[in-house]
């Protein structure tokens, strides 16, 4: 069965996933906000690591009401715009559709399932560095592998199917049983760099070689693996170490908190850090360390 696919939140990760999938011959819908006029004029360019691609014939809308119900719907856009996301679905989903939020941070897939009690969800994390530098205009630097995992409703044989389409658009894609440990996985590596990027006015690069901040780094690290076992995950002993040798090899890079920072656009805080720190605390740990880290985002986001 062909699916179709809508991409709500064309930049960076809706942007590389979405014009991968259509590259590769599959129906796919971008909702796109500021870029609309210039894509429909001038199409999506996608610089790549992989190869440069540009898609000319693009389905581009301004409007969801506009865009046709879809099978699949991958949610790329930033967690500080998801109390539009319901408004943003209605029109497009059928009784089958299966939602894919390729989103960072925890507690989001409960957030929607609240909302829309009926539409299938399935959590999802993109390891990728990945930016929209320009209208219409995407950047992919390095990796582009997808993880996901179910979070409610029937939808096993649509996401084996949402796989192959992306294994044959050349993504890498794993399919996991266990969300919670996927998020918190994912966690390990968002807290410390998205976060000190911003309070320290720094790049990974610069925060991975100095020795002061490495070690802050790794605290912080250690503290997330710590949380998410209190909150039932499963992750290594050795995860801590193969995320700081992972960053050692990455070309120097600003996380996405820190883009959206330098842009003075909203950080993604709540999902990123506040969530995380509550529903630890509800488990009975405390994450002190990470505590700080938020205070100090929170105090920039209100006082820039």
């Amino acid at each position: 069965m062909a699916l179709s696919y809508a991409i709500i939140g064309t930049g960076g990760i809706g942007g590389y996933y979405g014009g991968c999938l259509a590259k590769s011959g599959k129906d796919v819908h971008f909702l796109f906000h500021t870029d609309y006029e210039f894509v429909k004029q001038n199409g999506l360019q996608v610089d790549s690591v992989r190869g440069d691609f540009h898609l000319q014939q693009i389905q581009a809308y301004g409007n969801s009401n506009e865009m046709p119900q879809c099978d699949v719907v991958l949610v790329c856009m930033k967690t500080t715009n998801n109390h539009l996301l319901k408004d943003l679905l209605s029109p497009i989903v059928h009784k089958n559709t299966v939602v894919v939020l390729i989103q960072n941070g925890l507690g989001i897939e409960k957030q929607l399932s609240d909302e829309m009690p009926n539409v299938s969800v399935v959590g999802a994390t993109a390891f990728i560095c990945t930016t929209k530098i320009a209208p219409g205009h995407i950047h992919h630097a390095e990796y582009g592998s997808l993880t996901m995992a179910k979070y409610c409703g029937e939808c096993e044989s649509i996401m084996q199917q949402v796989a192959e389409d992306f294994v044959e658009a050349g993504v890498e894609v794993h399919i996991g049983d266990d969300l919670n440990s996927i998020r918190w996985k994912k966690l390990v590596w968002n807290i410390p760099y998205n976060g000190l990027t911003v309070v320290m006015n720094a790049a990974t690069n610069d925060l991975t070689f100095n020795p002061d901040s490495r070690q802050l780094v790794i605290d912080l690290m250690e503290e997330v693996v710590a949380a998410g076992k209190a909150c039932g995950a499963k992750i290594s002993d050795t995860f801590v170490s193969k995320m700081i040798e992972m960053t050692e090899k990455m070309t120097p890079y600003s996380p996405s908190m820190r883009v959206d920072y330098d842009a003075h656009r909203p950080m993604e805080i709540q999902a990123m850090y506040t969530n995380p720190i509550q529903i630890a605390a509800q488990h009975g740990f405390a994450m002190k360390k990470t505590e700080v880290v938020e205070k100090q985002l929170r105090f920039l986001a209100q006082n820039r």
